[in-house]
């Protein structure tokens, strides 16, 4: 269905000659005067409105502000034969997109209603894709009830709404770049742009480059200008994820934007100033860097203004069984399959593992689940040796209590299969069936196990 476009003008040979030229392409709609042009806009729904200024009765400047009255603002051009600076300005002031002088060029015309409804889309989708990060990084979006976490986000609600530079710290795996875009989205720059530059994933050579930018002739192959990423995280939020890889060369550069919020691109001497919010991330000791001397310790205080250390997925073991259900059925839908179930066994064996790639590694092993099990469950015994041989939540740590075999760094299989055997038969109180349901089991192999290791049965 062709857009609407509702020409205006008290000129009637004016109004039918614009609309044979563009009812080609456009739904058309006619009104000699603001009154009838009224009644037309509480009709219809027109993507643009091209109005004379001058007209017997109520002027072009009160068809627009009737128009941009309506719910789904429609774009504004105003059409008049007083081309002076004072009827365009004033056009302009009243919301329209743009200014034309009588007699219009058709060509001109075409090309301002293209780009307007051009740029009218793009600002739609971006206020559209605006909301889904809202939604997306919304505090009430992650997925975690434990101590440790909460008191984390509630560090970040704090500073978000602030200007202060940042600094997460944490193992790999922990979320940094999540939380990073949350500060972001909570902000006032939330409508800016947000930028990540992993700063381990460059050689030093050509990171001081892609952070300020630089100049064509600047180096060997620097045949153009280029903009760093400080210039285009202009008005909004600049992430800097592992900052202890930073070499000293860009350390310096980095403390005097922080001193000066200004910088200079390779190869030029003119200081460039921006308005960027900085965030940092780190797993290493920064503090020891410092002590070493590889990282300068003047930088180090000028990062460790709001300091936010982010804990690891084995200090929230009471989110495990809450992630995990998340990320299966995430992949589930992502794949349009059936989330597989975990066995209570299973859920008990990966509540206890220490997950050292944290919640990356988990939801890896989610994405593996779904792929291979399609809505079947997942027994202790499908699980990878890995996790059955992890160790137990260090003491004061939540999650469920583990034998004493289970502070040893490695089992055997028949350790594990024991251990896990074991923990079946005393939640299912004795009841041998039930016990070969929760390790996915049949009750012949449960029998035969017991006779293998009779001490194990509850019943004895």
């Amino acid at each position: 269905m062709p857009l609407s476009i509702l020409i205006v003008d008290d000129e009637k040979h004016t109004r039918e000659g614009l609309a044979t030229a563009l009812e080609g392409e456009y739904e058309v709609f006619q009104a000699g005067d603001a009154e009838e042009a009224f009644r037309l806009l509480d009709a219809e729904q027109f993507a643009v409105v091209l109005t004379d200024l001058r007209m017997a009765g109520k002027s072009g400047l009160k068809v627009i502000e009737r128009a941009l009255q309506m719910p789904y603002h429609p774009v504004c051009i105003m059409m008049t034969a007083y081309g002076s600076v004072e009827s365009a300005v004033e056009a302009m002031k009243r919301g329209a997109y743009d200014f034309l002088t009588k007699p219009v060029s058709l060509e001109k015309l075409e090309i301002l209603i293209r780009r307007a409804l051009q740029e009218r889309k793009l600002e739609k989708e971006n206020i559209t894709l605006h909301g889904r990060l809202d939604k997306q990084f919304g505090f009430q979006n992650i997925v975690g009830h434990s101590q440790a976490l909460q008191s984390v986000l509630e560090q970040i609600k704090q500073a978000a709404i602030t200007r202060a530079t940042v600094l997460l710290i944490g193992e790999t795996g922990t979320g940094k770049e999540l939380l990073a875009q949350m500060i972001h989205q909570n902000s006032p720059r939330a409508r800016g742009p947000f930028v990540a530059v992993h700063c381990a994933a460059l050689p030093a050579s050509l990171l001081e480059s892609e952070l300020f930018g630089h100049e064509k002739g600047a180096f060997t192959g620097a045949n153009e200008r280029r903009i760093g990423r400080f210039e285009a995280a202009d008005g909004g939020t600049l992430f800097l994820d592992e900052m202890g890889e930073l070499d000293i060369s860009t350390q310096v550069k980095l403390l005097r934007f922080l001193e000066t919020r200004t910088f200079e691109r390779l190869g030029s001497n003119k200081p460039i100033h921006v308005d960027v919010r900085l965030v940092c991330a780190t797993h290493r000791d920064l503090a020891e860097l410092v002590a070493k001397g590889a990282f300068r310790e003047d930088l180090f205080y000028r990062l460790h203004v709001v300091p936010i250390r982010l804990p690891a997925l084995r200090e929230r073991a009471d989110d495990v069984p809450l992630l995990l259900d998340y990320y299966l059925r995430f992949f589930a839908k992502e794949n349009n399959v059936t989330p597989p179930k975990l066995a209570p066994a299973a859920l008990e064996t990966l509540q206890r593992y220490r997950w050292p790639g944290n919640v990356r590694e988990l939801r890896n092993f989610c994405e593996n689940a779904v792929v291979l099990k399609r809505g079947g469950e997942i027994s202790a015994y499908d699980l990878d040796p890995k996790f059955t041989g992890a160790t137990a939540p260090a003491k004061g740590q939540a999650g469920p209590s583990a034998p004493p075999d289970a502070t040893r760094n490695l089992l055997s299989k028949e350790e594990n299969e024991k251990r896990l055997l074991r923990a079946a038969l005393v939640e299912a109180r004795g009841n041998r069936t039930k016990a070969a349901q929760l390790m996915g089991i049949s009750r012949r192999t449960l029998h035969r196990k017991l006779g293998e290791w009779p001490e194990l049965d509850v019943e004895k």
